[in-house]
C-alpha cells in the first residue's frame, strides 16, 4: 500500500491542478491577469466545491504533520491521519466525476490512490481505530501537540467549563435563558474577554492558540453560554487595535479585557448578510458626533451588551462608504427590575444625548445564552471620540476583526464536535443491540472514525493558522478552517446523534443540543457560500492568475 504522505503529494498535486484549470477558464479575455466576474459566476458549484477540496486538504496536511510528529504505540494518530487522507481521496473522486475533460485530468487521475482507500476502509482498520481510541479517555497522542503551557491552560478551562458551565447548560439551552450573572463573573476571573488583547491595555493575551483552546474547551460544556462569549470582545477588540487612537485603546480595551462592557457585534442587517458592503444603516454628521438610523439583526447579546461595535454607511454606496462606531447604552439581564421597556428578550433606551434605541430577541433553535436581537437605531447620537478610524475605514477594520472571529468559530466547532464525540462514544460503548454492544459493530465504528478524524484534521489546522496569526498571517487561512470545521461540525454531530437512535432526538440527551447549535455555525462569520465563492475560491484564482 502507498504510503500516507505518497497518497496526500499527489491529491495536492491534482487539487491544485483543478484550481489552475477553473482559473484560466473565469480570466477576463482583456485583462488576463483579472477575473471575469461574469464567468465566476458561472461556475459556483465547481468553486465551491473546489473551496472545499482545498481546506479538507490543507487539513490533512496539518494532521499528516502531526501524526508523524507524536504518534504513539497504537498507532491512532498515523491511523487517522491516513484515514481522512483516504476520506479526501473519496471526496476528490465524487467532485471530478463527469469534470475530467473540464478540468483536464485524465479518467483514472485516481488510480494510485484504489489499494489505499481500500485498505483504511476496512473493516479490520476501522476496528482497530476503535478499540484505540475506547481505551482512551480524552486526548490522542502528545495532547494533540501542545506545549505544557498550552496544556494548563486548556485544563484550567476545561476545570470551569465541567464543573461550572456544563451542569446549567441544558437548563440554559432548554428555558432560552441569558447566561447567569454568576457564570460572567466566573470568566472574568478566568480572564476569558481580555485573552484577545494584550497584557499593556489590561488583557491576557498570550498567542492565539491559547485562545483557540480556551473557546474549544468553553464550547464543550456549551456553545452559546461558553465558547462565544470571547468572539464578540474579540472581534471589538481586533477593530480598536488596528484602527483606534492611543486615547480609545486606553479607554475601551481595559473594559473590554475585565469584562466591565460587554460587547456586541452590530454587522448585519435584513438586506445584508454576508454581503457587508452593501449595510445601509446611516451614521449623519451631526454637530459633535453623529446621528444613527436603521435596523441591525442577528446582533447577539445586545440586550445584555453595554457597548456595540456598529458598522454604518458614513459615504457612498460600496465599502468604501463605511464607518465603525462604538455605540453605549446601559446593560439589560434577566435580573433588571422588568417595566413595561425592559426585560431579557426586549428593551429600549432613550439616550440623554438624544434618539432611542430598542430591540427584541429573535426565537432560534439553538445557540441559546445571549439571545440574538434584532435592533432599531432611531436618530440616535453617539460622540465623533466614538467613531474608530477614519470615515470610510469600518469595511477594512471590520474584516481584521472577522478574521480572528473566523478561527475562532473554528475552535467553537470543535468543541461542539468533541462533546458530541465523546456522548457518542460512551453511549456506544454502554449500549447493547442485539445481543452485542453498538461499538463492536462495524458500521459503528466507521461512523467513529469518520467523526474523530475529522475533529482532530480540522483542530490541527486551527492550531497551524493560529501560530500563522501570531506572525502577522492567516488572514485569509481563517476562512478556510472556519468553512471546513462548521461544515464538519454538522456531520459529527449528526452522526452522534444518529448513534444515540430515539434518544438522540430527546432533549434528555445533550447530544440534541450539540446538533442544534452545530447548525448555526455555517451560517454566521460569513455563510459558508459567500465564504467559499466571494472568499476562498476568488483569491485562489487571482493568485493564479497574478502569478501566470
Amino acid at each position: 500500500m502507498a504510503s500516507t504522505q505518497y497518497v496526500l503529494s499527489h491529491l495536492q498535486q491534482l487539487i491544485e491542478k483543478i484550481a489552475v484549470a477553473l482559473a484560466n477558464e473565469v480570466q477576463d479575455v482583456k485583462n488576463p491577469k483579472k477575473l471575469d466576474r461574469v464567468k465566476v459566476e458561472a461556475i459556483q458549484p465547481e468553486a465551491f466545491g473546489l473551496a472545499r477540496l482545498m481546506a479538507e486538504v490543507a487539513a490533512a496536511d496539518a494532521l499528516v504533520k502531526y501524526a508523524e510528529q507524536f504518534s504513539t504505540g497504537d498507532g491512532l494518530e498515523k491511523g487517522l491521519a491516513a484515514f481522512y487522507v483516504g476520506e479526501l481521496a473519496l471526496h476528490l473522486e465524487s467532485y471530478i466525476l463527469g469534470r475530467e475533460r473540464k478540468f483536464q485530468i485524465e479518467n483514472d487521475a485516481l488510480g494510485f490512490s484504489r489499494d489505499f482507500v481500500s485498505e483504511i476502509r476496512s473493516v479490520d482498520f476501522c476496528k482497530k481505530l476503535t478499540e484505540s481510541m475506547a481505551e482512551r479517555t480524552k486526548e490522542f497522542g502528545g495532547s494533540y501537540g501542545l506545549s505544557e503551557d498550552h496544556r494548563a491552560i486548556a485544563e484550567a478551562f476545561t476545570r470551569f467549563g465541567q464543573e461550572q458551565l456544563a451542569p446549567m447548560a441544558e437548563k440554559i439551552h432548554c428555558n432560552d435563558q441569558l447566561i447567569p450573572e454568576k457564570i460572567l463573573s466566573g470568566l472574568r476571573e478566568l480572564g476569558v474577554f481580555g485573552i484577545s488583547i494584550p497584557e499593556e491595555f489590561g488583557g491576557t493575551f498570550i498567542d492565539h492558540r491559547s485562545m483557540i483552546i480556551a473557546t474549544e474547551e468553553l464550547s464543550v460544556a456549551s456553545l452559546g453560554a461558553g465558547g462565544s462569549v470571547i468572539t464578540r470582545p474579540e472581534i471589538c477588540a481586533k477593530a480598536i487595535m488596528s484602527g483606534g487612537t492611543a486615547e480609545q485603546k486606553q479607554k475601551w480595551l481595559p473594559k473590554i479585557a475585565a469584562g466591565e462592557h460587554m460587547v456586541c457585534v452590530a454587522v448585519t442587517e435584513p438586506n445584508a448578510g454576508s454581503d457587508v458592503a452593501n449595510v445601509n444603516v446611516t451614521a449623519k454628521k451631526a454637530v459633535g458626533g453623529y446621528v444613527i438610523n436603521g435596523e441591525k439583526t442577528w446582533c447577539t447579546f445586545a440586550g445584555r451588551a453595554d457597548l456595540f461595535i456598529l458598522l454604518a454607511r458614513t459615504g457612498d454606496n460600496g465599502y468604501k462608504g463605511l464607518t465603525l462606531f462604538l455605540v453605549e447604552k446601559p446593560a439589560f439581564t434577566s435580573e433588571t427590575p422588568p417595566t413595561d421597556a425592559v426585560n431579557e428578550y426586549s428593551f429600549t433606551y432613550t439616550n440623554p444625548g438624544g434618539g432611542k434605541i430598542s430591540g427584541h430577541a429573535i426565537p432560534t433553535i439553538g445557540y441559546r445564552g445571549m439571545h440574538s436581537f434584532s435592533v432599531a437605531f432611531d436618530d440616535f447620537f453617539i460622540p465623533e471620540a466614538n467613531r474608530i478610524g477614519k470615515e470610510g475605514e469600518g469595511f477594512i477594520l471590520q474584516m481584521k476583526g472577522f478574521a480572528g472571529g473566523r478561527i475562532q468559530t473554528a475552535a467553537r466547532a470543535l468543541g461542539v464536535m468533541e462533546a458530541a464525540f465523546r456522548e457518542a462514544l460512551k453511549y456506544v460503548k454502554d449500549r447493547e443491540i442485539f445481543g452485542k454492544h453498538m461499538i463492536e459493530c462495524p458500521l459503528s465504528q466507521l461512523k467513529l472514525v469518520q467523526m474523530a478524524a475529522r475533529i482532530q484534521a480540522g483542530r490541527q489546522l486551527t492550531y497551524r493558522i493560529a501560530d500563522a496569526m501570531d506572525e502577522g498571517q492567516g488572514e485569509k487561512e481563517a476562512s478556510l478552517v472556519k468553512l471546513l470545521t462548521c461544515g464538519d461540525a454538522e456531520f459529527v454531530t449528526r452522526e452522534a446523534m444518529q448513534l444515540h437512535g430515539g434518544m438522540g432526538y430527546s432533549e434528555e440527551y445533550a447530544v440534541s443540543r450539540y446538533f442544534c447549535d452545530a447548525r448555526v455555525l455555517s451560517i454566521f462569520e460569513g455563510a459558508e457560500e459567500v465564504l467559499a465563492l466571494a472568499v476562498i475560491a476568488r483569491q485562489k484564482f487571482s493568485e493564479i492568475l497574478e502569478g501566470a
